[in-house]
């Protein structure tokens, strides 16, 4: 039978502002740990620190810019557009552009703080 999930949970997001995640499935909301979906909304000039995750994460951008740097440079990915951050790859996420942006973050096997594994 489907589950319905009636409304997501708020999570608290690390960074330099605040920013609103709302998981829809994972660790927080369902118990579930194969994978997570969650919805992101950053101001302009968000930053979080950089981060190498045990986890794939495909992020969809909704609205806005969002910037992933990587080891060899960064992309800025724009509304309409996706990028696929593989496990055990160096990456930050920030929202450069004033508007900030919108996006959801799918991880393979769901995020949790113990396999994000973030710069001190």
């Amino acid at each position: 039978m489907p589950t319905l999930i009636p409304t997501p949970m708020r999570v608290t997001a690390v960074g330099n502002k605040p920013k609103l995640i709302h998981e829809y499935v994972g660790k927080a909301t369902t118990k579930t740990s194969d994978v997570s979906v969650a919805h992101m909304t950053s101001p302009g000039g968000w930053l979080e620190p950089g981060q190498t995750p045990e986890f794939k994460e495909i992020t969809l951008v909704l609205s806005g810019v969002l910037r992933v740097e990587h080891k060899s440079g960064f992309l800025d990915v724009h509304g309409g557009q996706s990028v696929i951050c593989e496990p055990g790859e160096w990456v930050r996420y920030s929202t450069p552009e004033p508007e900030g942006a919108e996006y959801v973050a799918i991880c393979l096997p769901a995020f949790s703080p113990s396999t994000v594994h973030r710069d001190e």
